[in-house]
């Protein structure tokens, strides 16, 4: 019996997150209302916590799916360049990363638009996806700046992230700081052969 009502869990789990997702995909993270969720799962609002501390950890779910997604575009992209030089799986990273966000837009807003802080209890296998998409720019920093110890090198990681993210968010949303969408590839090259020149 008690299999069975964990199946049925884990069946009502994956079909909230699978709606949830669909709507972030559409319409992004303001469309994900508790009620609109459960009646589109066929289920009561008070089901949707059996399975979900709450909703913020069905966006979380959904983030976890986007998290992967995102890897493994950009490990594909680099695995298929054959790139070998640390500096050019860098650059297709970067191109890789603006692709995603470009056409995932939402998912990828969602990553970032869901309000988390180092303050608050993050679960462990949210902060490992979140790890694994600092690890493939952290090993080819460790390539570049041999040098330098690991903490040292993971905060460059977080630095150039950080520049790239805030490149390809402000040149997606057209603001007037940023340049124009066409030019966003260039920019991010520039910026990424700059950052790592010896």
């Amino acid at each position: 019996m008690a299999g069975k009502v964990q199946q049925k869990r884990e069946a009502l789990r994956a079909r909230l997150i699978d709606i949830a997702e669909a709507r972030i995909v559409e319409h992004g993270i303001d469309a994900i209302k508790a009620r609109d969720l459960a009646s589109e799962a066929g289920c009561a609002l008070g089901a949707i916590y059996t399975v979900f501390d709450d909703i913020q950890h069905v966006v979380m779910a959904v983030n976890g799916r986007t998290f992967r997604r995102l890897g493994a575009e950009v490990t594909a992209a680099v695995t298929q360049s054959h790139a070998t030089d640390p500096t050019e799986r860098l650059v297709i990273m970067g191109r890789a990363y603006l692709a995603f966000a470009a056409a995932n837009t939402n998912a990828w807003r969602t990553l970032f638009d869901l309000e988390m802080s180092t303050d608050q209890d993050v679960p462990d296998w949210y902060m490992a996806e979140l790890s694994r998409v600092f690890a493939l720019i952290f090993e080819p920093l460790q390539t570049l700046y041999p040098e330098q110890g690991e903490e040292q090198v993971a905060l460059m990681t977080r630095a150039l992230f950080s520049s790239v993210h805030g490149i390809v968010l402000l040149g997606l949303e057209k603001r007037i700081s940023a340049v124009p969408v066409k030019d966003l590839e260039t920019m991010i090259e520039l910026l990424l052969r700059r950052f790592t020149r010896p």
